[in-house]
């Protein structure tokens, strides 16, 4: 017998009715926290990618300084894997709630902090290493902060519309994307080259601390999820005991600590399949998403021959399309279910990623066509994740589950795709390595993908793993987990 099947009563006081004005509203308010962490974490991304050039001359001066800068962000992903393993057990012992406050305040201080970092001209060697510094403790905060903020939204959100509201988790991260390419756009229309290169680039930085902190206020307003306080309160929930959970919240922090290295054990022993699946799946959608929105800038930029304007502009409006278009698309997973839209986006992006980088290269508005459609081909994945990954596991390991498996794809091919890209092609590589790149990570997906088991509708209470019942348009009148 699951958790909730001898305590539903619990389960129902503690969940938003997505059918009253007040259970919409605090939907939505979960709905805006998770998305605005995420925001916060990709402005930092959309920052970087967009002043590559300045902050090669300003911390990476020489012959290899573009190495240099890639170097600098492929290095934060280096803890994203330790950040993971230490927040995720404590995100399922403590709560969600707790972690995701510390994290998106972490990562908005390291951001704003790299704007105020001397550069190599005044620091010498010391410039980049702070830089490096701030990077690292910005990734393992970010091990913690995004499988988070998918597993909050995915358990706030009704079953039967998860796709929907999950893809506003992306919608934050393509919101944060744009707008720190919009800024350092309108910073380089603005200022001279020269008034950029001195102190203009640092600006953008700087904007991530009270964006950080209206995160945090929008996640202090808010209880934990039902479905975790339900697992959580369950004499069934054997990990946590009733005097852990009676003690205070420092104590119960301490707790979590001293005992993740023993549950980080029992996860891979008894979930090593959705871990090795969620790996493989992880590696296709970061390489592509890598790729896409943190090295196209450069590679517009260096490769093609596009002016630093020029290639934020195409940039720019390709984000925004996307932007445009992805609550379309998370919606559409509702009904056709997860697998499909997978398989439409790998298959999509192994045969045309070739093509239309060689399009790309054709001039402007070729390149705003292929980076356009390239986005759209890749929306399917990104649109779904906070809806496939949180239902891939059970609620007490939901956290750690989805923090350990994408972290260390991520940190091994996600954050080095940049790094990996700028490496062959700056190196008088094949200019559309890019593109092969990314249809060899298709290739790992798609055999992963094929393990995958279809939970759109499936409901994500209780210890057992979600499954999909056999007729989910009437899940939410079912018991699911009552037929195991």
């Amino acid at each position: 017998m699951t958790a909730h099947q001898g305590e539903t009563s619990g389960y129902e006081e503690l969940a938003a009715d997505p059918y009253t004005g007040e259970g919409r509203s605090t939907i939505r308010k979960a709905i805006a926290g998770s998305a605005i962490g995420n925001a916060t974490e990709w402005y930092d991304y959309g920052v970087y990618a967009a002043t590559t050039t300045y902050l090669t001359q300003a911390f990476f001066p020489g012959d290899l300084g573009g190495v240099g800068t890639m170097l600098g962000f492929a290095i934060s992903f280096a803890l994203r894997p330790l950040g993971g393993m230490v927040w995720g057990p404590i995100g399922d012992r403590v709560g969600r709630k707790a972690v995701l406050a510390i994290t998106i305040l972490l990562i908005s201080l390291a951001t704003a902090l790299i704007g105020l970092l001397p550069t190599h001209a005044v620091a010498g060697i010391w410039a980049p290493i702070l830089l490096i510094v701030l990077r690292v403790i910005q990734g393992f905060s970010t091990g913690g902060e995004y499988g988070g903020a998918a597993t909050f939204m995915a358990e706030y959100a009704p079953d039967k519309k998860r796709g929907g509201l999950g893809s506003f988790l992306e919608f934050g991260t393509l919101a944060g994307l744009s707008a720190g390419t919009g800024i350092v756009l309108l910073m380089d229309l603005g200022l001279s080259d020269d008034q950029m290169q001195t102190w203009g680039w640092r600006i953008p930085f700087l904007l991530a601390l009270p964006l950080g902190l209206v995160g945090l206020y929008l996640r202090s307003q808010l209880e934990d999820t039902p479905v975790f306080q339900e697992v959580a309160e369950s004499t069934e929930f054997e990990a946590i005991t009733d005097d852990v959970l009676n003690r205070s919240p420092l104590s119960r922090l301490g707790h979590a600590i001293a005992s993740g290295a023993g549950e980080l054990v029992r996860l891979c022993r008894e979930y090593w399949q959705p871990l090795l699946v969620m790996g493989g799946m992880v590696i296709a959608l970061n390489v592509a998403n890598y790729t896409l929105l943190a090295y196209q800038p450069t590679y517009l930029k260096t490769t093609i021959g596009m002016s630093e304007t020029t290639g934020s502009v195409v940039i720019l409006i390709g984000q925004l399309v996307m932007m445009a278009m992805i609550p379309f698309f998370g919606a559409f997973s509702d009904r056709v279910g997860r697998k499909p839209m997978w398989w439409a986006s790998l298959a999509g992006l192994f045969v045309f990623a070739l093509p239309l980088y060689w399009l790309m290269g054709q001039g402007m508005g070729w390149a705003i066509v292929g980076f356009v459609v390239l986005g759209l081909l890749y929306l399917p994945q990104l649109s779904t994740i906070s809806a496939t990954f949180p239902a891939m596991f059970p609620t007490h390991v939901r956290y750690a589950g989805f923090a350990l498996s994408y972290n260390l794809s991520t940190a091994a091919f996600g954050g080095t795709a940049p790094l990996v890209n700028e490496a062959v092609v700056d190196n008088g590589g094949w200019n559309l390595f890019p593109a092969a790149y990314m249809m060899g990570a298709c290739v790992i997906g798609m055999v992963a993908l094929a393990f995958l088991k279809e939970t759109a509708g499936a409901s994500l209470r209780g210890t057992e793993i979600p499954e999909q019942h056999a007729d989910y348009s009437t899940l939410e009148e079912v018991d699911v987990t009552a037929s195991r």
